[in-house]
């Protein structure tokens, strides 16, 4: 089993939707957690609601990235960032020999009012359709054919950061 942590800074939306999806369509091909540099402590309410019309749900929750970054800490086979950088947002960079990539998504929680379910929708769509192209590579492969694979599907529709390949192998 390959496990991911899905990290952005406040853990409560892309990251959150990431984690649900990997773990539902992975069908226990995959492990996945996440995290944030700067937890905002609770999910966020829309990504709940997103999730659960979706017939997603769990214990999901915001939590720092330091207790799998930790001494004794499970290990980590890949970690992929998903925050838009392009926003302003402050990425997190996670320490250690996991492969890295980043998928950046605009952020949906940055959205308010009526627009913010769509933005949620679409932020779900996005993450699907990566992690749909990530089950369909060898995991277990050369890590770094995995790796610029990985790079390759941040650039999928609605990438936010990295689509000309410079900072996209994180």
């Amino acid at each position: 089993m390959t496990s991911i942590l899905f990290l952005c800074t406040g853990n409560s939306a892309r990251s959150i939707l990431a984690e649900a999806l990997a773990n539902q369509m992975g069908q226990g091909r995959l492990h996945a957690v996440s995290a944030g540099s700067f937890p905002k402590g609770v999910p966020h309410p829309m990504a709940l609601a997103v999730l659960a019309d979706h017939g997603i749900t769990g214990d999901f929750s915001s939590k720092s990235w330091d207790e799998f970054a930790a001494p004794g800490a499970p290990p980590i086979d890949i970690v992929i960032t998903v925050c838009d950088n392009a926003a302003g947002e402050v990425c997190p960079i996670f320490p250690g020999r996991a492969i890295k990539a980043h998928w950046g998504i605009a952020d949906p929680a940055a959205v308010e009012g009526d627009g913010q379910r769509a933005a949620f929708e679409t932020a779900f769509v996005q993450m699907q359709a990566r992690i749909a192209a990530m089950l369909e590579l060898d995991l277990a492969g050369d890590p770094q054919s995995l790796q610029r694979a990985l790079a390759e599907i941040g650039r999928f529709e609605g990438a936010t950061y990295g689509a000309s390949g410079t900072a996209a192998d994180r």
